[in-house]
């Protein structure tokens, strides 16, 4: 089913993402904090950007508070549980790739289907389709693309996961082979494309790129929707079990090895602010160690409520209170409205304290009218700094 060639550029981020692979396995150790955060982060970046890509409004913020138990009024029940859906099948897969007797097979893309959709019935969650379906322009309504008719499908996605289980091809290809292939059969009445998005981070998972750094495509094409659907071209109008995907393939594996490369300076920058923050938590307040993800998050200009840092420290309201009181008491946070609309942002004590602490001087991080903009300037200076050296 399709056909593809691997171009030379295509070769050569084949090889570039395994040199970084390489690179980062032999890096430090990380602490188990930090590693606990920096996934949650990415989870929630991927949660937002391929909910998104299917018109689910929540943006990463919400869906980061989401994924910490703290459902902003802003976003809907049924949308917030798309969130915990995808979430959830994130790491099914997650949990899933590592076990010696994997196989590839179909009940398990039903499965993932059904955590994607959570579990409603409603929208057919975990059941392939029964009707001949169809992709439409957004903007015009006119069908752009004409899948398989229904009852081709489970054949198709039989061959499919057989190819999975059998392929030799290096994995980056193979992931775009996935994508590219379950989006072409459009299984399923809804959640498509959150589908082939999954399945191709279980390709890199099964293939032990664990890290989030090398899985988290998903906020790289929400933040380039127009080249993801124009990669998807090479389809044709109807479907055609001939058609040549190379494009496809080449434009994925391009995105994956750009995303990788960005995330590894972004983690760099992170990870050196993280360690900042618990220092200042731990050693220069006598707090403990958790009360350094209120101090990340407001360092990145977020808000938090108790519910959102209870869902991170995973500690209780009452504990929550007392953790986020004392860092407004040591002027790092400001606490803001009342009631349910309570909550804490970060304070320019709070970015002087961090700027000095990561040794960028003051100047390149002068006073601002808004946090954020101050976050943007200490960040910039932090990743050139990583970048030189």
């Amino acid at each position: 089913m399709y056909s593809f060639r691997i171009t030379e550029d295509t070769g050569r981020c084949v090889d570039r993402i395994e040199e970084l692979r390489r690179q980062l396995d032999h890096g430090t150790p990380l602490p188990r904090l930090w590693l606990g955060r920096t996934r949650r982060d990415v989870e929630a970046e991927a949660v937002a950007a391929s909910t998104g890509l299917e018109g689910v409004p929540v943006t990463v913020d919400e869906a980061r508070r989401i994924l910490a138990g703290d459902r902003p009024p802003s976003v809907s029940p049924h949308d917030a549980a798309l969130v915990e859906g995808y979430r959830d099948a994130m790491r099914y897969v997650l949990g899933r790739a590592d076990d010696p007797n994997f196989v590839w097979h179909t009940e398990l893309l039903l499965a993932l289907h059904h955590r994607i959709l959570a579990g409603s019935r409603g929208a057919e969650a975990g059941r392939l389709r029964t009707v001949q379906n169809w992709l439409s322009h957004t903007g015009t309504g006119e069908s752009v693309y004409l899948p398989p008719a229904a009852e081709a499908v489970p054949q198709l996605l039989d061959e499919l996961t057989g190819w999975l289980q059998a392929t030799g091809t290096p994995a980056p290809v193979t992931a775009a082979l996935a994508h590219v292939r379950l989006a072409g059969i459009h299984p399923f009445r809804d959640g498509n494309g959150r589908a082939a998005r999954i399945v191709a981070s279980l390709v890199m998972y099964r293939a032990g790129y664990q890290s989030p750094t090398f899985t988290s495509l998903e906020e790289w094409w929400g933040r380039h929707p127009e080249s993801y659907y124009e990669a998807f071209s090479c389809l044709g109008a109807t479907w055609d079990t001939d058609a040549d995907v190379s494009e496809f393939v080449a434009a994925h594996v391009h995105a994956q090895a750009t995303q990788v490369e960005a995330l590894s300076l972004r983690n760099a920058v992170e990870r050196a602010l993280w360690t900042v923050v618990e220092d200042i938590a731990s050693l220069d307040l006598g707090l403990p160690a958790r009360t350094a993800n209120a101090l990340f998050d407001a360092v990145h200009a977020r808000e938090i409520t108790n519910r959102y840092y209870r869902g991170l420290g995973e500690v209780s309201q009452v504990t929550a209170s007392h953790d986020l009181a004392k860092l407004a008491a040591s002027g790092l946070l400001d606490a803001r409205g009342a009631g349910r609309s309570a909550h804490y942002v970060g304070t320019d004590r709070l970015i002087d304290a961090v700027t000095a602490a990561v040794g960028v001087p003051a100047e390149r991080v002068p006073p601002q009218p808004e946090l954020a903009q101050r976050r943007d300037a200490l960040l910039a200076a932090v990743a050139a700094r990583l970048h030189d050296a």
